[in-house]
């Protein structure tokens, strides 16, 4: 005989059984739970990027906005920023957001990325 077989069990055979269920019973769980939240689709979450249509994090005047507010704007790095803030003060404030094509560096594409976080420019009175 083996020397193991004087020691006790960890679990009375008796109730292997109901461990065994008990288990098998949170495994189904856990696959149901993962079909249901979509874990077949083949997607990813993204959390870098904020959701599909939701409203930006942030919005900037670019009226008074300084160079590093306008860095962080998607598109913009410290130069263009630098940029803006150079042709707002030797032209004066931007009379709308189109007006920001006059910056070198700004072209539709870009004006397009900054668009969703730029305020609305109040019309001049």
């Amino acid at each position: 005989m083996d020397a193991r077989d004087d020691r006790p069990a960890i679990l009375p055979s008796r109730s292997q059984p109901f461990i065994a269920a008990a288990v098998a019973c949170g495994l189904a769980a856990m696959a149901t739970w993962y079909v249901l939240a979509g874990g077949l689709a083949g997607s990813l979450v993204h959390h870098d990027a904020p959701p599909e249509g939701a409203p930006p994090g942030f919005t900037v005047n670019v009226n008074t906005a300084g160079a590093t507010e306008l860095a962080q704007l998607p598109g913009l790095g410290p130069a263009t920023a630098r940029r803006i803030v150079e042709h707002r003060r030797a032209r004066g404030p931007f009379t709308s957001l189109e007006s920001l094509l006059d910056v070198p560096g700004i072209g539709p594409a870009t004006l397009a990325q900054m668009r969703p976080h730029l305020r609305p420019v109040a019309a001049a009175r």
